[in-house]
Formats: C-alpha cells, sequence, structure tokens
C-alpha cells in the first residue's frame, strides 16, 4: 500500500488512496494530473498509479496560488470581459431580486428551520403515542419494523400535504416589523 519515499518526504500512494487522502474523486486526481499534477509512475496495463503524497501537496500549493491569482496574469480583453460578466450577473441578480425571485438567505434559514420544527414535532408527537399502541405485545423484530416504517411513512405522508412553509415565514416586511417592535 502506501510506502515511504526515500527521496523526497511523503509517501507513495495509488490514486485511490491520493483521492481518499485529499477528500476529492477519482475524476479529480484525473483532472489534477492533466493539469501537471506530478506523478511517480503512471498507471495502466495492471500497472498502479504512484503520486508522491509531498510532491502533489506542494504542487496543490501551487495551484491552488495560481488559480487565486490569475486575475495578475490576465489581460486587458480577459479581465474586460471579467467585468463585463460580472456585471451581466449583477444585473440578473437584481432583476431576479425585482421579481420577488430571490428570499435573502436569513429569511430561507428561518423558514427551513421552521419546516424542520414542524416535521420534528409531527414524528416526535405522532409517531411515538401511534407507534406504541400498534407494537404492544409484539415481539417479532421484522413486524415491529413493518409497523414502525408503516408509521413514519404516515407521518411523512401528512406532512407532505401540509404547508410548512407559508408566504407570511417568507415575508421580509412582517420581520422587519417584529425585530422593530422588538427593539421598542
Amino acid at each position: 500500500m502506501a510506502e515511504k519515499n526515500k527521496k523526497s518526504k511523503g509517501q507513495e500512494v495509488n490514486r485511490a488512496e491520493l483521492a481518499n487522502i485529499n477528500g476529492v474523486s477519482l475524476p479529480t486526481v484525473d483532472e489534477w494530473v492533466r493539469r501537471g499534477c506530478p506523478v511517480v509512475q503512471r498507471g495502466g496495463r495492471g500497472r498502479a498509479w504512484k503520486f508522491n503524497t509531498a510532491e502533489v501537496r506542494s504542487w496543490r500549493d501551487d495551484d491552488i496560488r495560481a488559480q487565486a491569482s490569475h486575475t495578475g496574469m490576465a489581460t486587458k480583453d480577459e479581465l474586460t470581459l471579467r467585468k463585463l460578466a460580472a456585471e451581466t450577473e449583477q444585473a440578473e441578480l437584481d432583476l431576479a431580486r425585482a421579481k420577488e425571485e430571490l428570499v435573502p438567505v436569513e429569511q430561507f434559514d428561518r423558514a427551513l428551520a421552521k419546516a424542520f420544527g414542524e416535521v420534528r414535532a409531527g414524528i416526535r408527537n405522532v409517531l411515538p403515542s401511534r407507534a406504541a399502541r400498534r407494537l404492544i405485545g409484539e415481539s417479532d423484530e421484522t413486524q415491529i419494523k413493518a409497523v414502525l416504517l408503516d408509521e413514519v411513512d404516515q407521518v411523512l405522508e401528512a406532512l407532505a400535504d401540509t404547508d410548512l412553509i407559508t408566504e407570511a415565514d417568507l415575508d421580509e416586511d412582517d420581520e422587519e416589523a417584529e425585530e422593530g417592535a422588538d427593539s421598542a
């Protein structure tokens, strides 16, 4: 598996190990190789790929820095295109906001928290009491699981038919009025 590389610090690892160490997928490792990631041994025809973790880490650091400072190496035309793209994106966001197609993250978070609260309450309040009545005296594990799954499904179906988030939950004006009242 992983062995110590005598030339430099780091370990020699295969593609899967490299992906695992870096928390990325195998296609990401393949993309790194296409972009110049150092390889100890190329794989193929029964031969495993080998990478030195220290060399890959060094390359990744350089690659990340190069990507972050890409604007420093860009031509005037590239910068103009990027500026136009940013202005277009901003105009599209402004239009979506004007059409009320956007919701501030804070409002969405509150509405989502309310919805999950409703789900939690439905599962905690309804499920145990109904399941308990059906399971009294039951000792068959398969039957217990079937009853619990049935009860969970029933609670989730009931919640699916309920509006967990209303327009009022997303209404920014109501929230601002409440905040003003709270601070008064």
